[in-house]
């Protein structure tokens, strides 16, 4: 399994691009980026000096304009409307584990570089939460090309690239520190298996969700849900592993597969979150593509 490289991330950039690209235009403007307002007020970006008139906000008042013409004058802005796209990538040690075409970790790093660009071409601002390691990684939401580059990197340096030993509290932590960044009206998009998804992390989750556009990107591998066909088998970390059978294991494989798919559902349910399903053996880009189709995200 090849694992992603920078090469590969910027080529998706191409991808997003020739894509439908719904995530906005279709929802009128959902997740909506850069759109400049016609109303008149104190906003981002100036626009132009015009006359006073009756109703005007006299703090915007160009008192060097009124001076020099003899008449007052208004300072008039284009407000920017930017919506926050936030992308919660969770990349720990559990995730190196694939067995149909790439890792589920792989899958997280090429959707979140997918999403970044599709933002990106859509005017947003988009920020990430890089869980791995001891503590998650915090890229701020940027509007422009060279926050999306930082992304990448970051998604990059974070990837596991060899088994190692799972945490438990991976997601719990990246969902504490979103809790106190995103602010309402934000959209977030959590890319995870959910494998560790406990109160703790639904409770977070539906206190985002509550003030936010939110969607569950549900990374899995077809032998999760299968279990392990007949015969014997050593898993585990090397130099930590165990011969299992198959046949013995499987219908104990299977209910620990449908408790987390139970667990999740009920968390989409209470928080009224859409799931949509990554499956390691298929291209990131076209299931996401597929996917966009029937996201709506509310204006």
């Amino acid at each position: 399994m090849i694992l992603p490289d920078l090469a590969e991330l910027l080529s998706l950039a191409a991808a997003a691009r020739e894509s439908a690209l719904p995530l906005a235009r279709l929802a009128q403007g959902s997740l909506q980026g850069s759109h400049l307002s016609a109303h008149r007020g104190r906003g981002l970006e100036f626009q132009e000096v015009r006359p006073y008139v009756a109703g005007d906000d006299v703090r915007a008042i160009d008192w060097r304009v009124t001076a020099r013409r003899g008449r007052p004058h208004t300072k008039l802005f284009r407000e920017e409307r930017e919506r926050p796209l936030w992308l919660l990538a969770d990349l720990d040690p559990g995730m190196f584990f694939g067995t149909r075409r790439q890792t589920k970790s792989a899958v997280v790093v090429r959707a979140c570089a997918f999403l970044a660009w599709v933002g990106f071409q859509m005017g947003d601002r988009v920020g990430a939460i890089i869980a791995s390691g001891q503590e998650p990684r915090i890229l701020p939401p940027r509007a422009r090309e060279r926050g999306v580059a930082e992304l990448l990197g970051s998604l990059l340096d974070g990837q596991p690239t060899a088994p190692a030993v799972p945490t438990k509290d991976n997601l719990a932590k990246a969902l504490r520190r979103l809790a106190h960044l995103a602010r309402p009206g934000s959209a977030i998009i959590a890319l995870s298996d959910f494998a560790n998804l406990d109160e703790e992390c639904g409770a977070l989750w539906s206190a985002l969700a509550a003030h936010s556009e939110s969607r569950l990107l549900w990374v899995t591998d077809d032998l999760e849900e299968q279990g392990l066909p007949g015969g014997r088998y050593r898993v585990g970390l090397p130099g930590r592993s165990l011969a299992i059978d198959g046949e013995r294991v499987r219908a104990a494989w299977q209910r620990a597969w449908q408790e987390r798919e139970a667990r999740l559902n009920r968390l989409a349910q209470q928080s009224g979150t859409l799931v949509v399903r990554l499956r390691t053996r298929e291209s990131v880009p076209e299931a996401l593509r597929e996917s966009l189709q029937a996201w709506r995200f509310a204006a």
